[in-house]
């Protein structure tokens, strides 16, 4: 493992510049573990020996990013940076009082200590600061931890947990974002203390947790349900772990087959989370008939409906929600039966083009996680969907009430009022279309509309 650190040239101006006034200063954290590893950081976090008033009196562009933990954010200009202006986060060193309610200390004290400040770190591999005059600071044996592949906790890891009670699904988190092991006494701490995550945000989980579902290991997920972790936050996979799928279709129980879903589809947060909870519904939907065969029906109706509700639990943004939802909503839809293309264009309507990719991700991706039953009917049924998804987009059909040849100001020449009654005009138009796109154009929607009106009169 190579100790010395190619650091940016930001980072050493301002270690550089701290250590003329008499102060130390190190990179620290996840920049020191990642550059160890041989990838790339994110992120570059300073650690120094001076507070922050002292900080901002050194460097001319900062930030108050918060003065009250002790960190001020540092613009470094062209010329220092080498490039681009970039900004670091400077932090005192700092030791934290009691913590009350698993989430944040009392009080932050500072102080001149770099041990005292590594000491409140979470693992090992994050707790190892390094400069380029002393080298790696390794104090709590971080470096054979990533030669061991191994997180550990930092002291006891009762106390760490009971500190911030995320680090518990960050633990998970770096495991499988890194292909770790967790450390025994840290994985024990971690199932006795699982219950303090309902202490924790739902913003603050739902990052680790994205995190996790995104990384290369998302089969981790099944470490955090056998910790007892999921059941404070996502109890939902717990009940899909439970659940058999006595089906031709299927080989695995419906958690595993979830899990696999996931391995499938690419790191991306809307694709891991509609692969996550795409079967959510199947434990409540699930019947059993004569011959001992489950069935899950309409269980994407009922899985749509729930994964709204535990990505609005999570704190997600309205697009990501109704991005997941409809996908969760589609993700089987035609599979078993022969769609012609008047369906398919009503079909793509509701799910609207922008989703088609992602979609069919998702469907290729279930059929992988699926038995070899029906497995070519299936594969031709996707194709089939390709194929005319090819013709609607090539030949400009329209989908939309927005992509017809005629609006709502050509009804109102034509002697309509704006209202319900238009709307449905619209629809009625749309309607006409869907089923035979070269009517969408001027003078014969004009036509439609005016033999329209005088049925109704």
């Amino acid at each position: 493992m190579n100790e010395k650190i190619v650091m940016p040239a930001g980072a050493v101006y301002i270690i550089e510049e701290l250590n003329k006034k008499g102060y130390e200063a190190f990179i620290v954290g996840g920049c020191v573990r990642d550059s160890l590893l041989g990838r790339v950081p994110s992120d570059w976090d300073i650690t120094t020996s001076a507070t922050p008033y002292q900080v901002k009196d050194i460097f001319k562009k900062t930030v108050d990013t918060g003065l009250q933990h002790g960190t001020v954010t540092v613009l470094v200009d062209k010329e220092h940076a080498k490039g681009n202006e970039y900004s670091y986060e400077v932090t005192t060193y700092r030791v934290d009082g009691v913590y009350e309610d698993h989430r944040r200390p009392s009080e932050v004290t500072f102080s001149k200590s770099l041990e005292e400040d590594l000491k409140r770190r979470d693992f090992t591999i994050n707790a190892m600061a390094y400069n380029d005059k002393d080298g790696v600071v390794d104090i709590f044996g971080g470096k054979e931890d990533l030669e061991r592949k191994l997180i550990r906790c930092v002291g006891t890891p009762s106390e760490r947990f009971d500190e911030d009670a995320l680090r518990i699904l960050r633990a998970v988190r770096f495991a499988a974002q890194l292909g770790f092991k967790i450390d025994d006494e840290t994985q024990k701490a971690m199932e006795n203390q699982a219950r303090f995550l309902k202490d924790i945000s739902a913003e603050r989980i739902r990052e680790e947790f994205t995190k996790l579902i995104t990384s290369d290991n998302p089969g981790m997920l099944t470490t955090a349900y056998e910790l007892g972790l999921t059941k404070e936050f996502l109890p939902e996979f717990d009940e899909m772990i439970k659940t058999p799928q006595n089906n031709p279709n299927h080989m695995y129980p419906v958690g595993m087959h979830t899990i696999k879903v996931m391995e499938n589809v690419p790191r991306d947060t809307v694709l891991r989370y509609t692969a996550l909870l795409h079967d959510v519904a199947k434990p409540l939907c699930r019947t059993t008939d004569e011959n001992g065969t489950d069935h899950f029906y309409d269980h994407q109706i009922t899985g749509s409906k729930m994964a709204h509700d535990i990505l609005r639990r999570l704190k997600f943004d309205n697009d990501t929600v109704d991005k997941i939802t409809k996908l969760v909503m589609y993700h089987d839809y035609g599979i078993g039966s022969e769609l012609g293309i008047k369906a398919f264009r009503r079909f793509l309507a509701k799910l609207g083009t922008e989703n088609f990719d992602d979609y069919i991700t998702i469907r290729e991706a279930d059929i992988k996680a699926q038995s070899d039953y029906n497995l070519e009917s299936k594969k031709e049924s996707i194709e089939s969907f390709k194929k005319m998804y090819e013709i609607v987009v090539s030949e400009n059909h329209c989908l939309k009430i927005a992509d017809l040849a005629i609006d709502g100001k050509v009804l109102i020449e034509l002697g309509m009022k704006p209202g319900r009654a238009m709307g449905e005009m619209l629809h009625y138009l749309l309607e006409c279309v869907m089923d035979e796109p070269p009517l969408n154009n001027r003078e014969t929607l004009i036509n439609l509309v005016r033999s329209k009106l005088e049925e109704e009169t």
